[in-house]
């Protein structure tokens, strides 16, 4: 678009994945963090997140459709269509289980599917105990999805669920959109289908290194 163009630029589009933890909650306020950003947001929530937070307050908030299975609305193929127009996609809290599927490629749900076809970059903001975040399997699952341009937040030190406390916490929603928008603009220069957030992108984000 050229500045005498009288089209209004298109809103950048996020994919908001939510997994199914108690840090479910933090992600309303990531959502509002980026519609005030002007961004437009998609939310796809895990069935499992859905028992944190419900459809409705991701609907009223987001001011657009949740979805929610690959099976709804077929004739739209959303398990295809949003990760093809997004311009990022972000998940938090991200679950062990959902830091396994994406390292392995597994896609039983709209959200795995999503991260399949994405080819914008991809921040992932985990949350867990301290155990399931510093067991072999998530740390060899973590180092793959880097090494593929996949930018994995470090989880913060803290109160976890019950009386737990140490690193596996999510960080606050500021600083998840923070982290998010550096990589989104470290690879703004890239075109739409080459966005992968690759280690050279990733690498040129001020502070990158806290990111892996």
């Amino acid at each position: 678009m050229t500045p005498d163009d009288p089209r209004p630029a298109r809103a950048r589009r996020v994919v908001l994945g939510v997994g199914g933890g108690i840090a479910a909650y933090k992600a309303v306020s990531l959502l509002r963090l980026f519609s005030e950003d002007g961004w437009a947001v998609d939310v796809v929530p895990t069935a499992s997140a859905l028992r944190f937070v419900g459809a409705p307050t991701w609907a009223a908030l987001s001011g657009n459709r949740v979805e929610t299975d690959v099976f709804e609305n077929v004739h739209e193929v959303p398990h295809v269509r949003l990760g093809q127009g997004a311009d990022l996609v972000l998940v938090a809290p991200c679950t062990a289980d959902l830091l396994a599927k994406a390292a392995h490629g597994l896609a039983d749900d709209l959200l795995t599917n999503t991260l399949l076809t994405a080819r914008c970059p991809v921040v992932l903001a985990p949350a867990m105990h301290t155990e399931m975040w510093q067991h072999p399997a998530t740390v060899a699952n973590v180092a793959t999805l880097r090494a593929r341009g996949v930018t994995v937040i470090e989880p913060a030190s803290g109160r976890l669920t019950g009386k737990d406390s140490g690193p596996g916490r999510l960080p606050e929603p500021q600083d998840i959109h923070a982290a998010a928008m550096s990589v989104v603009d470290a690879a703004a220069p890239l075109t739409p289908v080459d966005t992968g957030a690759g280690p050279a992108a990733r690498d040129a984000v001020p502070g990158a290194a806290a990111l892996r």
